[in-house]
């Protein structure tokens, strides 16, 4: 039977990434989809290995009784990358998430070595190099769009667009119809931000989300030692299995747009507990009660 409702989904970084170390290997994923569908899970975010088509990988995650969920484009948005190369880059992968059945993507700001030293608070920051993401990420949306394809803005600890002000003017400055909003409410929380009031605030351009606690221990201005981003992350008292840490997702729930129809997906980069597996199955088991309208 179709799945007219939001789903719950979930992305398997901690499978794919390690401290920093990203390795999105075949086996990798493997392992994940093996774990979520014992776990019961029925959609996956969308990474697809080099060198296998969209077809073969549609056919793989099914296998596993997975189906696709939206995935994530991401690029630092300023003169350090060749833009031009950055716009090929963005009609590709809309194409690809097309031919997955996907008409919108998450869109973040790649972490950058200046913030990840000095993560959420918005370091160095710079007027006029926003506005130059500003019109990079307008330019990405055009592209998105002539595809086929929906931008949704991604605030992400550790790039460019970090802090409540520069997600706001983002999304300010640029018009709905080229760009919506997918929340991330840890990486919001960490940053400072109520993830509950600004989901309201832009509720109409709301399409995704994903779902991510925080613990209270390096929030709100409390001593780091000094740490960036690895080092606090690694450990692991940053990121929570929701319903552990301090986000209210009664009240995220409740400021999502009224007959919502996008995912719900549970991410949690760094595991609170040593087991992965153990982590997504806390994750799933808190869904089914938290999200219980949503498919499981």
């Amino acid at each position: 039977m179709p799945v007219t409702g939001p789903r719950v989904a979930a992305n398997p970084i901690p499978y794919w990434v390690v401290g920093n170390v990203v390795n999105k290997s075949r086996e990798v994923f493997e392992q994940a989809f093996q774990d979520f569908s014992a776990i019961g899970f029925s959609a996956v975010k969308v990474d697809v290995p080099e060198g296998m088509s969209t077809g073969e990988y549609k056919a793989w995650i099914s296998g596993y009784g997975l189906a696709p969920a939206l995935s994530n484009f991401v690029a630092t948005f300023t003169a350090e990358e060749d833009h031009d190369e950055v716009i090929e880059r963005a009609k590709r992968f809309a194409r690809h998430q097309l031919d997955l059945g996907i008409d919108t993507t998450m869109l973040t700001a790649r972490m950058v070595p200046r913030r990840l030293a000095e993560p959420a608070v918005g370091a160095d920051f710079n007027a006029g190099r926003l506005y130059d993401v500003i019109d990079r990420i307008g330019e990405v949306c055009s592209a998105f769009k002539r595809e086929g394809v929906t931008a949704l803005l991604h605030p992400h600890v550790g790039g460019w667009v970090e802090t409540e002000a520069e997600v706001r003017q983002v999304l300010d400055a640029i018009e709905p119809a080229l760009l919506g909003f997918g929340p991330d409410t840890g990486h919001m929380r960490w940053a400072g931000m109520d993830p509950a009031a600004l989901i309201l605030a832009y509720r109409d351009r709301v399409r995704a989300i994903h779902i991510k606690d925080v613990f209270p221990d390096y929030l709100d201005g409390r001593p780091t030692s000094g740490m960036g981003y690895f080092e606090l992350t690694g450990t692991r008292r940053v990121w929570a299995e929701p319903g552990l840490g301090v986000i209210d997702f009664d009240e995220v729930v409740a400021a999502m747009p009224e007959n919502y129809r996008g995912d719900y997906m549970i991410e949690v980069d760094v595991p609170s507990v040593e087991d992965r597996y153990e982590s997504h199955r806390m994750s799933y088991e808190w869904a089914k009660a938290a999200l219980s309208f949503a498919a499981l």
